[in-house]
């Protein structure tokens, strides 16, 4: 029986359980274990209570055997390596873009200026402040229902969070605006999951790399590249998304490579610097340094106060 550590809030135990249930699929029995953690009982922002609070005790669990396995959101692990941990699996990846929830089944672009919209992010406050809506950023923790019930309830006109969480409880009727890219870059990893055992667990990474979707880890490597050069942890005002696209040669043949844009913004909203690249999908981290380098040459540095 594979033991399968996970938060215990809706969010992550439905995707903790579709994990549980592809390797029960697969002939491999498992099970979910929840872990309560610190981030689960401190309502104050992610930006106060540090990257990493929601998988410090998911990893504790692995590391002292009470679990097997564990299932992270990504986006909430920390760059920094750890030897005692390895993640074989990344699973085919939920859409990682933004989604508002706006009263009235309002789009961004008819919020009126001095509209209030919650988020957790300083990623989506500072893209959101650049966009020079006139909006008024106020901070949002809780369970997404909570969040959600924050603008039924008329406290908030809107909030913005990650469409895939949404998808995963089955509450996509709440999206008004599926947010692009080109208005908001998404988290580094966002939509991702990753599936975590110890380090020398040879026989279980095998069994977990069954679950493995080689387009999705490739992206998550070039996003993740780019986060941890930055130095920034999940809380800074960097956005990156990678994903495999179709090209053509000059002789018309098809053929696939990886795409990365990142950007980093002032916290203000007052700036936003952009940059992109494309390279083989089995050269991801490399292509995760080229565009890092060119966001540093164009003033990255000076925006995160390195």
């Amino acid at each position: 029986m594979i033991r399968i550590g996970t938060r215990g809030s809706l969010l992550a135990t439905t995707q903790a359980g579709t994990i549980r249930d592809a390797l029960i699929e697969r002939g491999h029995p498992a099970e979910l274990v929840i872990i309560a953690t610190d981030g689960d009982l401190s309502s104050a922002p992610i930006a106060e209570i540090g990257v990493g609070v929601f998988t410090a005790a998911l990893r504790e669990a692995i590391a002292d055997g009470r679990v097997d396995a564990a299932v992270h959101s990504y986006k909430d692990i920390p760059t920094a390596y750890d030897p005692r941990f390895q993640i074989p699996a990344v699973p085919r990846r939920e859409d990682p873009r933004d989604a508002l929830v706006a009263r009235d089944g309002l789009v961004l672009g008819e919020l009126p200026a001095g509209s209030t919209i919650g988020t957790s992010s300083v990623r989506r406050g500072a893209q959101l402040r650049a966009l020079g809506l006139g909006l008024e950023i106020r901070p949002l923790r809780g369970n997404l229902d909570t969040r959600l019930n924050r603008v039924s309830s008329g406290e908030l006109d809107a909030i913005v969070v990650a469409k895939a969480g949404l998808s995963r409880i089955g509450r996509l009727d709440a999206v008004t605006e599926t947010l692009e890219p080109v208005q908001m870059l998404p988290a580094p990893a966002q939509g991702a999951l990753a599936i975590e055992c110890r380090a020398g667990d040879t026989a279980l990474a095998q069994v977990l790399a069954e679950l493995n979707d080689a387009d999705t880890h490739a992206a998550i490597t070039a996003e993740r590249v780019l986060l941890a050069e930055m130095e920034a942890g999940c809380s800074a005002p960097v956005g990156a998304i990678a994903e495999v696209v179709e090209s053509i040669d000059e002789d018309g043949n098809v053929f696939d490579e990886l795409s990365l844009r990142g950007c980093v913004a002032a916290v203000d909203g007052s700036d936003v610097i952009r940059a992109s690249g494309i390279g083989p999908a089995d050269r991801a981290r490399e292509l995760g340094l080229s565009v890092t380098e060119e966001l540093f040459e164009l003033g990255a540095r000076e925006l995160l106060g390195h």
